[in-house]
């Protein structure tokens, strides 16, 4: 079964929206290291199509010498849309029925981590409906104030706890591998 990773640039109060703001910050060693170990790992990425959209526009034109831009150009990519109708990135799937059902049958038929990175209609979705397997955030210590929140109040229990995995702080950032409490 596979595992859905919601993964995210955070500021302090909680936004993730056009995560720009993250370049003015020391990732250290660490830092620089996480996000490329993470995509190396994975096997597939679920993305809105707005996020699908700024990601298929830019990833295929770029290169770098450690693979982050050859492995998101190459894994499988899954959009949840009612509206894309061609994709043009390379090994791309619309997902355009019940966005539950098929993500859950996504996560039936892959075995490794499955990535959702910025996504926030997506995101919030999967959280709505336990469908969140574990939250990787890098938190900037920043707050922003407004913009879009990776936890938005309405779609949460009062008391949705989670477990901490593992808390990792190089350079600006404190990394936090999170996993929702079962039971």
């Amino acid at each position: 079964m596979g595992k859905l990773v919601v993964t995210e640039f955070l500021s302090v109060d909680g936004v993730f929206e056009d995560p720009r703001w993250t370049f003015e910050f020391d990732r250290g060693t660490e830092g620089e290291h996480y996000k490329l170990d993470e995509l190396m790992a994975a096997d597939a990425q679920l993305l809105g199509r707005v996020t699908y959209e700024g990601f298929a526009q830019a990833w295929p034109s770029m290169t770098d010498d450690v693979g982050f831009a050859d492995k998101m150009n190459s894994m499988p990519k899954y959009v949840v849309s009612k509206t894309l109708q061609d994709p043009t990135w390379q090994n791309t799937t619309v997902l355009s029925g019940d966005p539950v059902e098929e993500i859950s049958a996504l996560k039936q038929r892959l075995t490794g981590d499955i990535l959702v990175g910025g996504s926030a209609s997506v995101a919030q979705l999967l959280q709505r409906n336990g469908l969140v397997d574990e939250y990787r955030l890098m938190v900037f210590p920043v707050l922003l104030g407004s913009g879009k929140r990776l936890f938005v109040e309405d779609d949460l229990d009062p008391a949705h706890r989670l477990d901490v995995v593992s808390s990792v702080r190089d350079g600006d950032v404190e990394m936090l591998v999170l996993r929702p409490a079962r039971g």
